[in-house]
């Protein structure tokens, strides 16, 4: 673990590689699993707004979800998340004609009709963040059923942090992915 700013970073994002590989996996991190995906607050007031527009993009029974439930759902332990679809699907996922799980808030955004590409947890995913007080995690959250997506990477030689480069800018700002990329630079060269 090494400090960047005002989070505590996990070693792992810059020594793990890590590329998605959704032939073989099917987007199954979207359909697995127990709980939907985590949302920040801010994100609530997105969601209540874009849903108008993203709503043309999902399954009947992801619409019949999030209408049942909300755009989003407060866990007992007041954590905010996506509602899932009998306890198992994301209520936002969509499926194309190979079966792959994808995301209807990100498809709705690929064909410009929101300007928001999905929850930042979806985006930086296999990096999960925990806020505290006075700083915030940032670790690397490993599961089986992204092995293929290791060995991809390991393959190509992606680390993770590169490969969620987009989404940790979105999360912490340019200025810190940079120092974050000085820090992976100064463990390879030491």
């Amino acid at each position: 673990m090494f400090q960047l700013g005002k989070t505590i970073v996990s070693e792992d994002i810059i020594e793990k590689d890590f590329m998605c590989n959704l032939s073989a996996c099917k987007g199954a991190c979207c359909v697995d699993g127990d709980a939907g995906a985590p949302l920040d607050k801010g994100e609530i007031k997105i969601l209540e707004d874009i849903y108008p527009e993203v709503k043309p993009f999902l399954r009947k029974e992801g619409i019949e979800a999030i209408e049942a439930q909300g755009v989003y759902v407060t866990t007992e332990d007041g954590e905010l998340e996506t509602p899932l679809i009998n306890g198992a699907d994301c209520a936002y996922v969509i499926f194309n004609d190979k079966k792959v799980a994808l995301c209807g808030i990100e498809e709705a955004y690929n064909q410009g009709r929101i300007s928001w590409k999905k929850p930042v947890s979806c985006h930086l995913y296999p990096i999960r963040v925990q806020d505290y007080s006075e700083f915030s995690a940032v670790n690397y959250h490993k599961w089986q059923i992204c092995d293929d997506a290791c060995t991809l990477g390991k393959e190509l030689q992606v680390p993770i942090y590169k490969f969620v480069k987009e989404a940790l800018i979105r999360k912490f700002g340019e200025d810190w992915y940079m120092e974050l990329e000085k820090i992976a630079n100064s463990k390879k060269i030491g």
